[in-house]
């Protein structure tokens, strides 16, 4: 009876976490030693470059060149990994594994699937930008309290792309489409979304672009957090950003239970 009275949601999510049991391990690893590497590429080698240039002091917020990549690495951390999570995993779970079918063989319903699937996203992208926030604790310049809000927000970031995202996978007759998704979608966020460079500096068409993508509104509210010796943040721009993001997450998760409902429950 306990069994039964657990909410559905969470029941698909101790399925996503008995599958996830096998790879957490590498997993894990690999959320630790992938922005090693990028801080110590893109923040300490870069960065000393940027750093000696006397005019990026004011595009930067004042702040040096690995301080501003950081909270750009947490965001597009959950950005990458919420995406991924939403295309393969759930075309397994409806025609190779077909793991979803089994779920609906049970009294869970298709929105107890989509939820649940949400839920996990969000557990995988704290798990992994957490991992990011230990390694920015290590470099002085990145190490504050901050980080644990911008992980939070981080979440939001991962939430937006993962819903809408499983909409279309529901819908997916193959996965041809889904390197395409990586190769012009979110590889051109990841390069020009803000987190490596203010916005500002492409031009106007690419920075409206970059703007109305869930990715940019993240990154500002992690980095009004992490920021050293910033503005005091702006509480009311902080919940417009994420509520921003939180519209995709809604919408996304609207489509999602229907396409699921249609497929799964005729």
């Amino acid at each position: 009876m306990s069994h039964l009275a657990t909410p559905g949601p969470l029941r698909v999510v101790s399925w996503h976490a008995a599958l996830y049991r096998r790879l957490w391990r590498v997993n894990v690893l690999s959320s630790l030693v992938q922005p090693l590497v990028y801080m110590l590429g893109l923040g300490v080698g870069v960065g000393t470059l940027v750093d000696r240039n006397t005019a990026s002091g004011d595009l930067l917020g004042g702040g040096s060149y690995v301080a501003f990549v950081a909270p750009g690495l947490l965001v597009t951390t959950t950005m990458v990994l919420a995406s991924g999570e939403s295309m393969w995993p759930v075309m397994a779970g409806l025609r190779w594994s077909r793991g979803y079918h089994g779920m609906a063989a049970t009294p869970l319903s298709a929105t107890d699937i989509v939820l649940g699937h949400a839920v996990w996203t969000t557990v995988r992208s704290l798990i992994a930008t957490g991992a990011v926030a230990c390694v920015l604790a290590l470099f002085t310049d990145t190490r504050s309290w901050g980080l644990i809000p911008a992980v939070v927000a981080a979440a939001f970031v991962g939430l937006a792309f993962a819903m809408p995202l499983m909409a279309y996978s529901i819908d997916a007759e193959m996965d041809g489409g889904f390197p395409a998704i990586q190769r012009f979608v979110i590889t051109p966020l990841f390069l020009f979304g803000g987190a490596f460079y203010p916005v500002t500096l492409l031009p106007a068409a690419v920075e409206w672009v970059a703007k109305a993508a869930p990715l940019w509104h993240g990154v500002v509210v992690a980095r009004a957090f992490t920021t050293p010796g910033g503005a005091p943040i702006d509480w009311l721009a902080v919940a417009g950003h994420l509520g921003y993001t939180l519209l995709f997450s809604v919408a996304g998760t609207l489509v999602a239970v229907r396409r699921l409902r249609r497929r799964l429950y005729p």
